[in-house]
């Protein structure tokens, strides 16, 4: 029995109690996605369109629209100067702006890639999440100074809606009236860019949606400037909602208007950066190219045929 114990605590001794192993975690690295770093993304991508395959899948839809439902006539080409220029007009229809989106159709179809054209748009629609990520595909960026002057840097031109919304929105009976909404930066822009401005006159694409009243006290009472950065809240007649208080971008379907765009001469501005913060020069400048395209606008209107879509 003595010796069986001592056995017993021989093994007891001998067994050896161990502990589960402790294996050391890895750290798991996250990538965190930051608003900023997301916005610059987006706005790379537009820089770096039009996504030529894009462009080729939609050719044969934007050619039929261009020729049969807007029976678009665009001139001036000649014009153009060869470096890099900042193109500057007004465009009508809401949120949907035809006379806007066949310029730069009809820019793609004339060049065929070997000069590009970047398109802006308000950040509503860029920020939207359908039409945001078409307009970049389709090359559209932001009208910031730093995406524009990015534009510039590649050798690329630019178009810019100074009006913005305020134009896009005004009223049927200013149809033909063209409006910069007062807004100069684009000039102050240019000149430090070194870029010629070069108006565009445009008429017709007041027809595809019809503006009743621009509601600019009711965009007062709702707080749209804060919240959505839009001066108008517009009432409009158009399809398929009839009259309506219009705010979505995808609210309607546009009519059939005639279209018709002419590039024009370019402003060559003072070499001089200084230039920039002469506001009696930058107000002469944006008179002139008011001026220019209000007569663009004048002699294309002369062209109608029928008092609507003609």
């Amino acid at each position: 029995m003595a010796t069986k114990a001592v056995k017993s605590k021989a093994i007891k001794s001998a067994t050896v109690t161990r502990k589960p192993a402790v294996v050391a975690k890895k750290p798991v690295t996250r990538k965190v996605s930051t608003p900023g770093r997301a916005t610059a993304a987006r706005a790379a991508e537009g820089l770096y369109g039009p996504d030529p395959l894009l462009m080729q899948k939609q050719a044969g839809l934007w050619d039929w629209l261009m020729q049969y439902y807007f029976r678009l006539e665009i001139a001036g080409w000649d014009k153009l100067p060869a470096q890099p220029s900042l193109l500057i007009g007004v465009h009508s229809g809401g949120p949907l702006t035809m006379d806007a989106w066949t310029v730069n159709m009809a820019w793609w179809r004339h060049f065929q890639g070997s000069r590009t054209l970047h398109a802006t748009a308000h950040d509503v629609l860029m920020q939207n999440k359908l039409l945001g990520r078409y307009f970049r595909r389709m090359g559209t960026i932001s009208p910031s100074g730093e995406s524009i002057q990015a534009a510039f840097q590649r050798g690329d031109d630019v178009i810019l809606w100074p009006g913005g919304e305020v134009d896009a929105y005004r009223k049927w009976t200013k149809r033909d009236q063209a409006v910069l909404g007062g807004r100069k930066g684009f000039i102050r822009l240019a000149i430090r860019s070194g870029v010629p401005i070069v108006p565009v006159a445009t008429i017709g694409g007041h027809d595809t949606l019809f503006v009743l009243s621009e509601g600019r006290g009711l965009a007062k009472l709702l707080k749209l400037k804060e919240r959505m950065r839009v001066e108008v809240a517009p009432i409009t007649f158009s399809m398929p909602f009839g009259v309506a208080l219009h705010l979505l971008p995808l609210q309607h379907i546009p009519l059939p208007a005639k279209i018709r765009t002419e590039l024009l001469e370019p402003i060559y501005l003072d070499s001089d950066p200084a230039k920039a913060d002469d506001e009696d020069y930058v107000n002469r400048i944006y008179a002139e190219v008011e001026s220019r395209i209000q007569a663009g606008m004048d002699r294309l209107a002369k062209k109608r045929r029928f008092p609507l879509f003609g």
